[in-house]
């Protein structure tokens, strides 16, 4: 199967970095491996399009790496560096007439900020949408401040795609002494997990149903558990119910990514959970290898109109493309 849409895939700007003052980055992996990394992500032409073109993707959705502008404790600076971002990826974009698309980097550090260069992004440079990086130094999309993004979002027709993001915005105990679990083997997915939690039971979709969230790797543990969000939720005494179970949510205002997913089981899984329509695929370049991605899909036991929609058509729809 040719001509797959891929919706989560990173990539570095150039001169970013001296932009803004240092961050940590993780000392746990492997050198080779971040060598690789640094050549990657900020390339187009070397190792990028010909790695599409053997694997059959016809489209990558761009979006700026961890740590992205949610990592900058400077409003002022973010609003700069987020411009400075899209409109270099629009160059790329523009360079490689339809080979690339975009997701939006915010500066949420100013919501009103983040409002205006969202509608930029999207309706003057033609992004698909935004990604978020997880928290804001320290704050959540569950934040009143953020109800604007969320209903310019709706406003839009465009998603966010809520990644996994570093530094952390605290430690937790758990990762002492097991510094394996830390980062994108475990703990990314359960921090943006509990992060699109927040976010659904918030009521944000209820105060925003045009709205739609994505989130990768099989959406971060959570489609496999919305039975017992459901049982459970019906046992609390909370201030103010939902409109809906909390699994309603998801398969409608949320949705999932096939990125960094590379079990055909899994997939299936996920298909099964939250329906064909909701399931868009990613490869998670460069960080997961795409021809590992294109067969975890091809090898699943799906008909092959529900492999073509996660393949490229519900991208199609959801991204306009």
């Amino acid at each position: 199967m040719r001509g797959y849409i891929a919706v989560e895939e990173a990539i570095a700007i150039p001169g970013l970095a001296d932009r803004r003052p240092p961050f940590p980055m993780p000392d746990n992996i492997e050198p080779a491996f971040l060598a690789d990394m640094a050549a990657r992500l900020p390339d187009v032409m070397r190792y990028r399009l010909p790695d599409m073109d053997a694997n059959g993707i016809a489209l990558q959705v761009l979006s700026l790496t961890v740590p992205g502008i949610e990592a900058e404790a400077d409003p002022a600076r973010a609003v700069d560096n987020a411009r400075y971002v899209n409109d270099s990826l629009a160059g790329i974009v523009d360079a490689h007439p339809g080979r690339f698309a975009a997701f939006a980097a915010l500066p949420l550090q100013d919501p009103a900020a983040a409002v205006a260069e969202l509608r930029r992004s999207v309706e003057g440079l033609g992004f698909k949408g935004a990604l978020v990086n997880d928290h804001i130094q320290g704050r959540y999309l569950d934040d009143p401040a953020f109800d604007r993004v969320w209903a310019t979002l709706g406003d839009l027709g465009v998603p966010l795609y809520l990644h996994p993001g570093m530094p952390p915005a605290d430690r937790w105990h758990v990762l002492d002494a097991h510094p394996e679990l830390d980062g994108a083997l475990w703990s990314w997915q359960a921090a943006t997990g509990g992060h699109a939690m927040r976010v659904v039971m918030s009521g944000v979709f209820d105060r925003h149903p045009d709205a739609t969230m994505i989130l990768g790797h099989a959406g971060e543990f959570l489609p496999f558990q919305l039975s017992r969000f459901d049982s459970r939720y019906a046992t609390l005494a909370v201030p103010q119910r939902l409109r809906r179970e909390p699994s309603r949510y998801f398969g409608t205002n949320v949705l999932a990514t096939t990125s960094g997913v590379l079990s055909p089981a899994a997939i299936e899984a996920l298909v099964r959970v939250l329906g064909p329509d909701s399931v868009l695929f990613a490869a998670d370049y460069p960080y997961e290898r795409t021809s590992a991605a294109v067969t975890a899909l091809e090898r699943t036991r799906l008909p092959d109109a529900d492999k073509q929609k996660i393949a490229s058509g519900n991208a199609r729809r959801l991204l306009r493309l």
